[in-house]
């Protein structure tokens, strides 16, 4: 989990200013969290409490107006009707990662990562996108290898996984679609050698940034057995009492061993 806030703090300076290289300072002036970060927490909220996933997420969400929603998500989240509304955008994938850790298997790892996605986002590609992402990090935190991953998550959801981050990098550009930045966000994990090289490839895509960066950061964590110690430290340090306090709790009784 915290891999994916590490993620989308790093990826936050290159949200609406893309790069295509991964030579770049992790942290700068303007690091920050998003509403990446801030819905990732709620769902982890939800899962150590025991409440639904929507009542979280409107709760800490609410609390973080100017984090960044997308338009369309800010009117649901400040409605008193909170209906979904068919979305497919990456939205209901950056927030999963607390699923993939909390859950025991493949079965219950499906099941609650679509709940986490219909509350907003129950377009049928939003909801496979929020699936998918979770599998990846509990098939990584279990074990798998990486081609192990890289088989059952395309056999699964049919994403095309036979590309590489270089091929991708020339071609791609901004996109806020499921579809078009959970197979980037996979594949940029499948191409890493570390977490960090993880996080880094994600961004150099030149895309979604942080939301790619933040689905890429939690499978990496998972895979490579956590987060390095300096990124972990400066990524908590900038987190808000109330999130930190939640993140802390769920690693301390889901991630740490």
């Amino acid at each position: 989990m915290i891999g994916s806030i590490a993620g989308d703090i790093i990826g936050s300076v290159h949200e609406y200013e893309s790069i295509k290289t991964k030579d770049f300072p992790l942290f700068q002036k303007h690091s920050a969290f998003t509403d990446d970060t801030v819905l990732t927490v709620a769902v982890a909220d939800a899962i150590l409490s025991g409440r639904p996933y929507r009542e979280c997420v409107i709760e800490i969400g609410r609390r973080y107006p100017h984090s960044g929603y997308g338009s369309r998500f800010m009117s649901w989240l400040f409605s008193e009707n909170h209906q979904p509304y068919q979305s497919w955008g990456n939205g209901s994938a950056m927030r999963v990662s607390p699923i993939g850790f909390a859950f025991g298997s493949e079965a219950d790892v499906l099941r609650e990562a679509e709940k986490t996605a219909v509350i907003s986002h129950d377009h049928p590609e939003g909801i496979k996108g929020a699936q998918a992402a979770a599998l990846a990090v509990f098939l990584a935190r279990t074990g798998r290898s990486k081609k192990e991953i890289k088989t059952e998550i395309s056999r699964r959801f049919g994403y095309d996984l036979d590309r590489t981050v270089e091929g991708i990098r020339a071609v791609y550009s901004y996109d806020i679609s499921c579809q078009g930045t959970v197979p980037e966000a996979i594949i940029a994990f499948l191409d890493s050698d570390s977490y960090e090289d993880a996080v880094r490839n994600a961004i150099s895509l030149g895309g979604d940034a942080d939301t790619l960066a933040c689905i890429t950061g939690g499978i990496a964590e998972a895979f490579y057995g956590g987060v390095p110690e300096p990124i972990r430290e400066k990524s908590l340090g900038l987190l808000t009492p109330d999130l930190r306090e939640i993140t802390e709790s769920f690693c301390e009784k889901y991630i740490r061993k």
